[in-house]
């Protein structure tokens, strides 16, 4: 793998989970990061954690206008990584329209905007984080399916449009993430027990093993308009 030193590279929703791991990941492979969230108090909590090594802006992928301001007055970045999605899950019938077209406005259109703001360096690269019920159909996932499947479609259009900026996504699978904290802890313990013996790797993925796969990309001057699932076997099982 190449080196990230002295490349300024933006995370988007970078304040837990794969997108803090990512930019953990990237602040060790000598890259100058900066983390993007709505919440100033989680990438206050970020920064410190980090030791004072990344940098750290407020910024909501659901406003246009903050964004095309942001994007104006930063220099070119050489990479970005954008997964700042809050969705619910559901079966199509039990899910309210209101709460799905949410989902799509988040993790959709989010990306989309930041693809069409963004000023990203040629040669540098855009990862987007889809999700194995791309390719896997859930019946209780059957929205979000359709979101990682348009992400990933978007990202190959991308890398056409956009070149020689280098467009990718990342699909995972289920992985150990803050995002299932509401479930109790004995129900998150079995689901993850139950997933694990099921897939051939027989084990949950961790955030480490998504923000490797978006460093490569970062890092793999030859990749672009791919997807690269990382799901422990998931769509194979």
């Amino acid at each position: 793998m190449h080196s990230l030193g002295k490349q300024r590279i933006l995370v988007i929703g970078g304040t837990s989970g794969i997108g803090l791991a990512t930019a953990a990941a990237a602040v060790d492979a000598g890259a100058a990061v900066t983390i993007a969230s709505r919440n100033q108090m989680k990438l206050d909590a970020v920064a410190a954690k980090l030791g004072g090594a990344v940098q750290t802006r407020v910024l909501d992928i659901g406003d246009n206008d903050l964004l095309e301001r942001f994007f104006q007055k930063e220099q070119a970045w050489d990479h970005v990584r954008v997964s700042a999605a809050q969705t619910k899950t559901g079966p199509v019938r039990g899910m309210s329209l209101a709460d799905a077209a949410a989902a799509m406005e988040s993790k959709f259109w989010g990306a989309y905007r930041v693809a069409r703001a963004a000023r990203i360096n040629n040669g540098g690269s855009l990862t987007l984080i889809s999700g194995f019920v791309s390719e896997r159909p859930s019946a209780t996932a059957v929205l979000q399916g359709a979101i990682n499947a348009a992400l990933e479609a978007l990202a190959r259009g991308l890398a056409l449009e956009l070149a020689p900026v280098r467009v990718n996504a990342v699909s995972p699978g289920m992985i150990e993430t803050p995002i299932w904290d509401d479930l109790p802890r004995e129900k998150r313990r079995e689901m993850f027990e139950s997933t694990a013996a099921k897939l051939p790797v027989r084990k949950i993925g961790q955030p480490d093993d998504i923000a490797k796969a978006v460093l490569f990309l970062m890092t793999t001057t030859y990749a672009t308009g791919s997807t690269v699932r990382v799901d422990g076997g998931g769509v194979i099982a």
